[in-house]
């Protein structure tokens, strides 16, 4: 008789993970967690990560499995999951927010919490014996934990350990959104089967029923196609999140229809890619960008979430859209349920090409485009129309800081024949940072990282970790913009920044101590042209002015350096980024934090029109605009 191998519970998650090519693992230890850790290090090769913070951690992980997962669709390997490890409730509960933004954007991780034993779970029940980290309501971490994941499991018997670990990350394979183990302290030395074989994703099958739902869609775009003619396409963030790039890059370069972007889906394909006309985001675009978008005769967004960051004021879409997310098919009034996205883009590129032709949209649209008199996409007219505006102004504002920084990374961008390639993967977060940021040109897929549904002010710091991590920060290097307001919310995780020899710059977007984007959100009227410069923000949005530059004295030491800057002029920002730029530099050894010190009453142009719609004419009649 032939015994089947076996492990401990703590050797056989551990294996799973190094088996999905999980190289890094971040979180915050403590002692239900500390037999895992031990296990992970002694039996694998993936690489523990501590953190400050368990919300730091969390946005590790998720930056990891973004880019992860971007470069595995690339090189076709590993599957692009991110991990990250906590002790029970006070753990949990601090990285729940993260796993929130993570099911939120589909980004698949999985949440490892590790609890107390099942001995004491007995106790507890019995006699209302508390111990650490435990509260009277035994299932509170689980239940909070199956509102945002696809799979939540508490593993208190080892021998249904395997079932269940294989069930959760499965599942996290199959809907690429977070999954959840709850690890009793006394399973993890316990003995269970072995892994077996590798997981996979489940697909699910596409049936007769399914397939002619599919070509009822496919139809139905087809004939908006006929009857509007002149499409665009509207690129979104499952695109990114079901690693179709290269789908779509083949129906952009077969069909030639011009395209933009969700700020989602920033860099979802390369941003030299011809036919790419910016990212539209509704009122909130560059007005170029806009009237190329709006102009077409329709549009068919595909993967495109339809939030207020993409739509940016915009409250509906009309007869002449076709929009193909979240397992559906809308095209005008129709809609076509439980058709993925996956097949639907082959589905309709071959049908387009089939029925119009190779190549046929690009002679199409820019015959109408030059009678009208608009920018053609193919040669960017829309994309460098964002990036126009003269010399820099001495100070520096948001939307110069931007522009400024648009020029750096064009000159670090490496030149065809070859393709072309860029030193910087920009981390952005929420608020002016995110909508700053949008037109910058990014040379290379999955250049850009930023939470835009979600929106947890200061995710950018902490997912610098993962990002850098996941990519070799020698070829990749993370560029970050974060808000004052955000910063203070994370900052400690440039200290993991410091650790372990990573080297993101950080900009640090200080206002004078203020959270712009909310005033702009709740008093617009705040930034109207002509309102007294005394007259008073909202005491709330106020903050504490911090000296960020001199955060490098507290998290670097002489063996682990940190450099901080402040810059308020370009002629400073210049003399900086040629630093940066020259890699034997030595500020280019450790991490760096840039205070760009900007004016409270600036934010980027792309946010006027709220001030426009708002806003009653200022007394004396100066117009919006005339501050700049």
């Amino acid at each position: 008789m032939t015994t089947s191998p076996t492990c401990t519970v703590a050797e056989y998650l551990a294996r799973r993970l190094e088996q999905l090519g999980i190289t890094h693992l971040f979180g915050v230890p403590g002692d239900h967690l500390g037999p895992f850790l031990s296990t992970l290090h002694e039996k694998t090769t993936v690489r523990w990560v501590g953190t400050p913070t368990e919300g730091g951690a969390g946005q590790a992980a998720d930056g990891y499995a973004r880019v992860k997962s971007a470069d595995a669709e690339i090189a076709l390997g590993e599957q692009g999951i991110g991990a990250v490890a906590v002790t029970y409730s006070v753990g949990a509960f601090n990285l729940l927010n993260s796993i929130g933004g993570a099911f939120a954007e589909y980004v698949p991780l999985i949440a490892i919490n590790a609890a107390p034993s099942y001995e004491q779970w007995l106790n507890q029940q019995a006699i209302g014996l508390l111990t650490s980290h435990m509260s009277q309501r035994p299932e509170s971490n689980l239940e909070v934990y199956r509102q945002v994941t696809v799979d939540a499991q508490a593993i208190s018997n080892p021998g249904l350990a395997p079932t269940q670990i294989d069930s959760a990350i499965t599942a996290c394979l199959s809907h690429r959104r977070p999954v959840y183990l709850e690890v009793m302290d006394d399973v993890w030395g316990a003995q269970c089967p072995a892994p077996q074989g590798r997981l996979t994703r489940r697909e699910r099958p596409v049936t007769v029923k399914k397939q002619q739902m599919l070509d009822r869609a496919v139809e139905a775009c087809v004939e908006l196609i006929r009857e509007y003619g002149n499409p665009i396409l509207w690129a979104g963030e499952e695109i990114d999140r079901f690693r179709l790039s290269d789908e779509f890059e083949k129906l952009v370069y077969e069909t030639r229809i011009p395209f933009c972007t969700t700020i989602g889906a920033k860099s979802v394909v390369s941003e030299y890619t011809p036919g790419f006309s910016g990212v539209y985001n509704g009122k909130a675009s560059n007005e170029k960008v806009a009237e190329v978008f709006n102009n077409a005769g329709c549009r068919i967004g595909l993967g495109s979430w339809a939030t207020s960051k993409n739509l940016g004021g915009v409250r509906s879409i009309g007869d002449d859209w076709a929009v193909a997310a979240h397992d559906g098919v809308h095209v005008g009034a129709s809609y076509f349920p439980d058709v993925q996205l996956a097949q639907f883009l082959p589905a309709l590129r071959k049908r387009l090409v089939a029925e119009f032709g190779d190549g046929a949209f690009a002679a199409d649209y820019f015959a109408r485009a030059h009678k009208a008199g608009l920018a053609v996409p193919d040669s960017t007219d829309a994309y460098l129309a964002s990036q126009t505006g003269g010399p820099y102004p001495e100070n520096v504002t948001y939307d110069s800081l931007f522009r400024h920084l648009n020029a750096f990374l064009e000159t670090q961008t490496s030149e065809p024949p070859e393709e072309r390639s860029n030193p910087f993967t920009v981390v952005c977060d929420a608020a002016f940072a995110l909508i700053g940021s949008m037109n910058l040109r990014m040379a290379e897929r999955a250049s850009y990282v930023a939470q835009n549904s979600w929106l947890s002010i200061g995710y950018s710091v902490g997912a610098a970790t993962g990002v850098a991590l996941g990519r070799s920060q020698a070829e990749k290097r993370p560029m970050v913009f974060v808000g004052d307001g955000s910063f203070q919310e994370t900052c400690q995780e440039m200290s993991t920044h410091v650790r372990h020899g990573l080297c993101p710059v950080v900009f640090v977007l200080d206002n004078e101590a203020f959270y712009g984007i909310e005033q702009m959100l709740v008093h617009p009227c705040y930034y109207q042209d002509g309102t007294p410069r005394s007259d008073g923000a909202d005491f709330y949005n106020e903050l504490h002015p911090w000296q960020y530059e001199k955060l490098a004295d507290v998290f670097g030491s002489a063996k682990h350096p940190m450099h901080g800057f402040a810059v308020r002029r370009h002629d400073e920002l210049t003399a900086l980024l040629k630093r940066i730029a020259e890699p034997s530099d030595a500020i280019n050894q450790g991490p760096i934090v840039v205070r760009v010190q900007l004016d409270r009453h600036d934010y980027p142009e792309a946010l006027k029109y709220k001030v426009a719609e708002n806003c009653p004419p200022p007394v004396g009649g100066a117009s919006e605009g005339s501050r700049r």
